[in-house]
Order: C-alpha cells, then sequence, then structure tokens
C-alpha cells in the first residue's frame, strides 16, 4: 500500500491503541516520554534535510515567493479567522501552531504519488523549515500576547531546548560522519530510513500521548469534529489558491502540484513538540495538533487522487 494512505492508518491506530491502553491501566507517567519521543523524531528530521541546500529554493525564485508569500503572510491571518469558531483560546492557539508550519516531510510522499515536481517540493524546505521556526514566535506574541499570560522567555527558552538538542545531535553525527566510516554507515541508514523513522517516533508520542490523556481525549470526543470544517475550509481554501496563482502564473502539472501540497501539507509534528515544551499543561492545544494529522493525512490522500484524475482527463 502506497505511504500516503498507509500513514494515516498507521497513526490512527497507534492512538487507537494509546487511548485503550489508558483506559485499561494507569498510563499517566508516560507524559514524560511525550517530548523525548518527539525529539528523536526531530532529530531525524534535522538528519535528512541539509541546509546547504537552502540556495536551491531560489532557483526557481518566483514560485518560491509565491510559496512563502501563501504560508507565512495569507495563511497565519487566515488561521486567526479560522480560531474564531472556537471560543477556548488554547484551541485557537493550537490552530495557529498547525497551520503556520508548512510540512516538512510526509508532503513529499504526496507530491510524489500525485506526479508532481519533487525537486521543486524538495528544494523548498529547508527555507520552510528555518521560517517556521523563526516566525512561529513572532505569531504567537503578535496574535496573543494580549489574550494569554504569554510568558514570553519561557516559550523561546523552550523552543531553543527541544530544538537545540535535535540539530546539534545531528551536526555532530554528521559532522563525525566524515571522520569515521562505521558512523558514516549509521548516517546513510538514517537518512535512507528518514520518513519511517519520522513515522515511528511520531506514532509512539502519539500512542503515550493519547494513553497518558485518555480521560482528558475522552471528556473531548467532540473536538475531533470541532476540528473538521476549519480544517476543511484550510484546505479547500489553499487548494483553490494554489491552483488559481498557478493558472495566472502558467504553471504546468508538476509544478501547479508540488504549490498545491507545499501550501496544504502542515508539519504538526514540529508543532507538537513545540507545544509539549511551551504550553506542557494545556490539554485542548496538545489534542489540536494531535488529531489534526488524522483529519489532515486522509484528506491529502484524496487530494493526491483527485490530481492524478486531472492527469487521466487531461483536465
Amino acid at each position: 500500500m502506497n505511504a500516503a494512505f498507509l500513514h494515516p492508518l498507521i497513526m490512527l491506530a497507534s492512538a487507537i491503541i494509546g487511548l485503550i491502553t489508558g483506559n485499561l491501566l494507569d498510563c499517566g507517567w508516560t507524559t514524560d516520554l511525550i517530548q523525548p519521543f518527539l525529539m528523536i523524531m526531530l532529530f531525524v528530521v534535522f538528519m535528512c534535510v541539509s541546509i546547504r541546500d537552502i540556495g536551491r529554493s531560489f532557483t526557481n525564485k518566483r514560485f518560491t515567493i509565491i510559496a512563502i508569500l501563501i504560508n507565512f503572510v495569507w495563511t497565519p491571518i487566515f488561521a486567526i479567522i479560522l480560531g474564531l469558531f472556537f471560543d477556548n483560546i488554547d484551541i485557537r492557539i493550537g490552530l495557529l501552531m498547525l497551520l503556520i508550519t508548512p510540512c516538512t516531510d510526509w508532503y513529499l510522499v504526496f507530491t510524489a504519488t500525485a506526479k508532481g515536481n519533487v525537486p521543486l517540493s524538495s528544494a523548498l524546505l529547508p527555507l520552510n523549515l528555518i521560517l517556521q521556526i523563526v516566525l512561529m514566535p513572532v505569531y504567537l506574541i503578535l496574535f496573543f500576547n494580549t489574550q494569554i499570560d504569554l510568558d514570553i522567555p519561557q516559550l523561546l527558552w523552550s523552543m531553543v531546548f527541544v530544538l537545540i538538542i535535535p540539530i546539534i545531535a545531528s551536526v555532530v553525527v554528521k559532522f563525525i560522519s566524515t571522520k569515521a566510516e562505521t558512523v558514516k554507515k549509521i548516517e546513510s541508514k538514517i537518512t535512507d530510513n528518514g520518513d519511517n523513522l519520522q513515522l515511528f517516533f511520531l506514532c509512539l508520542a502519539i500512542m503515550v500521548m493519547f494513553a497518558s490523556q485518555a480521560d482528558e481525549l475522552m471528556n473531548n470526543l467532540d473536538l475531533f469534529v470541532m476540528l473538521i470544517i476549519p480544517l476543511l475550509i484550510f484546505f479547500v481554501v489553499n487548494y483553490s489558491i494554489s491552483t488559481t496563482v498557478s493558472k495566472i502564473q502558467k504553471y504546468d502539472y508538476k509544478d501547479t502540484t508540488s504549490l498545491v501540497f507545499t501550501t496544504m501539507a502542515r508539519n504538526s509534528p514540529l508543532s507538537l513538540a513545540i507545544a509539549v515544551a511551551a504550553f506542557p499543561d494545556a490539554t485542548l492545544l496538545l489534542l489540536v495538533l494531535v488529531i489534526a494529522p488524522l483529519i489532515e493525512l486522509p484528506v491529502l490522500s484524496i487530494t493526491a487522487g483527485y490530481r492524478l484524475k486531472k492527469i487521466e482527463t487531461g483536465a
């Protein structure tokens, strides 16, 4: 089965296993495992990304600028508007953290599945990763500092802590791999299996979070339903914007498909890792970031199928 269709099922199964385990056993202690699993996942992400490749994103400057404008100018504003669906401030912050982070992993799977321009999409990855890390605290302070008692130093420190350890670890491993053949082989195994390793540790984090928060989840099952409408609106609107801009720019099918998934797919694992460190007691905020991929990945799978049909029909 294609990874684009298999990943959502694996994540859903992880959530169900965690929920069942949490209802049968006392799993409150597993909360302490969430952050380590997510940091290991981020280590794999950084191992698979070469910051040196950031220059590649400017080989097609117009495409890069359009993607940046949609992801980092339009989408934050749109996220705040969609947040008006909810009265709870934690849910609104979670939605913002989700939507302002373009995906840095599985969007390539969907782009490839839909026969898009994978090299063009890959070239954007390092730039997208850097911009979302830098801009997330800016957006949180800009939009929510007056609405909640936001501890800005703690927020920044939490982000630095949860990101800097995986970054340093990846840099050290990459450096040592240039000197030691054994480490080079380990690096190759990590990068060759990057997608599977990221999924594995993300699913472990989801499992232990659902297990540790089982009671809270059972009391907030309606949150899944509540998130469906605003997220579907986001996906439909961003798809429409991407395809409309592509027509104006006269992009071919492959480039249009790349823009579609670059602007639709979100980086919930990174957002979740930061949220666990910065807002550990905001259960609803964390639930938004855990539940969202269960909605997002099936939508992206459907979108990939829809894009493929456009090739078949010549539309």
